[in-house]
């Protein structure tokens, strides 16, 4: 998991003070309150007395792990404490069961499937970025008459994605014509990818005549209209249940993160971030450079091809959210995104 800061102080914790802010942090996960020492001294894994515990405490607190939120109240762990944690205290490889109903769907549905499913399983904001379009290849060129003078050609991508063009001769279409750029718009272009010079290069070829490249020249076209489509889709779930339960401190807090939500293009600067992580990116708090994120946390891995990423699956949540499981859940979903990704862009 990529980290930031946790490196000064991991020497500098005992095995117990280990312990006990692992159930400072893993207590305010599942109350949202501060912790108090004699809660922790009720807790059968640590050996000590409340006194003890509160020097423990203190210690963590110097450290700037913990913070004292009230007087006479407990600890709450802060970002640094969280990242300690997240780096240091959690178990590796937790796994988590996971079942995305992405088998014979088309991309736009297995983005949506795994949003929805990924929300419902953490109960938190869920984001997917999905593939660019250019990452695409050819599937399957169409080309049809409507009438003498009118031709359709459809183009449909390994994504499912579709593009359709009318195009008006001023002569009638020969037929022969016709049934031949379709079988050699298939042979030249199906396995390969969109890009202008791709498909341009593929298509270049001086032995045909001069009919035969007129006719090609007026359906390109249609290629530059699925590229001028090729804008990254979000798709976003469980806004409503973040928002929800007094899930976030302040209204402030809530019109940060709606606000970002409707400016995706930061938000999906952002989410890059995890597309050059070899595992799960976090980010608590104070680390999120976009502000609407800084009193939250987010939790993003990488999904694609053995070759590149080419999109991100992601969480967002209060900085008391249960890391380790929201990490092995977007873990498990990036993973199997990209078992499914790999089978559809396979040439």
């Amino acid at each position: 998991m990529a980290s930031r800061g946790a490196g000064t102080i991991v020497n500098v914790l005992t095995a117990r003070q280990e312990l006990i802010l692992r159930r400072v942090v893993e207590t305010h996960q599942a109350t949202a309150q501060p912790v108090g020492s004699k809660t922790l001294a009720a807790d059968p894994e640590i050996d000590c007395g409340p006194s003890t515990i509160r020097g423990e405490l203190a210690v963590l607190e110097e450290h700037g792990l913990l913070e004292h939120p009230h007087t006479s109240a407990g600890r709450a762990p802060t970002d640094a404490g969280r990242r300690f944690y997240v780096d240091k205290l959690l178990p590796a490889g937790e796994r988590a069961e996971l079942d995305l109903p992405l088998v014979r769907s088309e991309v736009d549905q297995a983005m949506r499937a795994t949003t929805e499913t990924l929300a419902q399983v953490t109960d938190l904001l869920a984001i997917v970025s999905a593939p660019p379009l250019e990452a695409a290849t050819v599937r399957h060129v169409e080309v049809l008459t409507l009438q003498p003078h009118v031709a359709m050609v459809v183009v449909i991508t390994s994504t499912g994605s579709v593009a359709k063009r009318l195009i008006t001769f001023e002569q009638p279409i020969d037929s022969g014509l016709l049934s031949w750029a379709a079988e050699y718009l298939n042979d030249r272009l199906c396995g390969h990818g969109l890009g202008a010079r791709t498909v341009s290069t593929r298509l270049t070829d001086p032995t045909l005549g001069h009919s035969e490249q007129s006719f090609l020249a007026a359906l390109m076209p249609v290629f530059d209209d699925l590229r001028s489509d090729s804008e990254v889709t979000l798709y976003v779930e469980g806004a409503g249940r973040l928002l929800g339960g007094n899930r976030l401190d302040n209204l402030s807090e809530i019109n940060d993160l709606l606000s970002a939500l409707e400016r995706r293009v930061a938000l999906l600067g952002v989410l890059r971030v995890a597309l050059g992580e070899r595992d799960v990116l976090v980010r608590i708090g104070s680390e999120n450079e976009l502000p609407a994120l800084r009193s939250l946390a987010l939790v993003g891995a990488g999904y694609g091809t053995g070759v590149q990423k080419l999109g991100t699956v992601s969480v967002i949540g209060p900085v008391q959210m249960d890391y380790g499981r929201v990490i092995a859940t977007v873990r498990e979903a990036a993973s199997q995104l990209s078992t499914y990704i790999e089978d559809v862009y396979a040439v």
